[in-house]
């Protein structure tokens, strides 16, 4: 099976890079901003993104509670940061934020490429596990979502 495209949302943000960089690599926050994450906590002795780092997630949907662990994959200060979100034995998503510098603050995109083997993005699976069967149409309403209430709190 092939890789899969990436699902993504940009916005335009009035704060410098670095701002909003240290917001989005700041995990046990997230769940300020996105509408399923919940925070979490680093493990291993973690404290901070870092290559190779990892994070116990927490996500909800309604009365569904999932968690999983997230591995840190990619950190370049202030322009990139990924992950890759884990359930078992099996990768389920990497998820990114790119931050580019712009005249008047940044530009952010959040992406998500879909890793579930076929069986694990089964509609009927992904309903009964998380609430949610389209998983990608869910994500990109999501990013949309959190990028926007990632934008009024850098810019406030």
């Amino acid at each position: 099976m092939g890789e899969k495209s990436p699902i993504s949302a940009t916005t335009e943000i009035a704060a410098p890079a670095e701002k909003v960089y240290a917001m989005v690599t700041d995990l046990p926050r997230m769940g300020e901003w996105s509408p399923d994450n919940r925070g979490g906590d680093w493990k291993g002795g973690a404290a901070v993104a870092t290559p190779g780092a990892v994070f116990k997630g927490r996500n909800q949907n309604g009365k569904k509670k999932w968690s999983g662990v997230v591995k840190v994959t990619d950190v370049t200060i202030p322009s990139r940061f990924a992950f890759t979100t884990i359930v078992g034995p099996m990768q389920i998503g990497t998820w990114s934020y790119d931050i580019e510098p712009t005249a008047t603050g940044c530009k952010v995109t959040e992406s998500w490429v879909d890793k579930r083997n076929p069986v694990f993005s089964l509609p009927i699976l992904g309903k009964l596990i998380t609430g949610v069967s389209d998983r990608p149409t869910h994500n990109k309403a999501a990013m949309e979502t959190t990028l926007a209430n990632l934008k009024k709190s850098a810019e406030s």
